[in-house]
């Protein structure tokens, strides 16, 4: 799914306008960034959460020669999806 397909979605199935439901997609995506960038954890209850984790400094290769290189740590964000989630994918058609 796009975000387009997103917006369709949000907007057909709150029974709004694309555009309100564009804002309010825009908005989610801003709030959950804005609070990832300062450290914080976006928890929504039986969805799932978003945090940022911190990835190991590394040494990889480049696939075309071969040659080792480092990869420097970085600040990755992470996604564990909740029970109700998990539940509602694999339950049984």
């Amino acid at each position: 799914m796009t975000k387009a397909e997103l917006v369709e979605a949000v907007a057909k199935s709150a029974n709004i306008s694309k555009g309100a439901a564009e804002k309010a997609v825009a908005a989610f995506i801003d709030s959950v960034s804005g609070a990832l960038k300062k450290g914080d954890r976006v928890t929504l209850v039986g969805f799932g959460s978003f945090e940022v984790s911190n990835r190991q400094a590394r040494t990889g290769r480049n696939p075309q020669t071969g040659k080792e290189i480092k990869i420097a740590e970085a600040k990755v964000p992470k996604f564990r999806p909740g029970k109700a989630l998990k539940d509602a994918i694999s339950a049984k058609k």
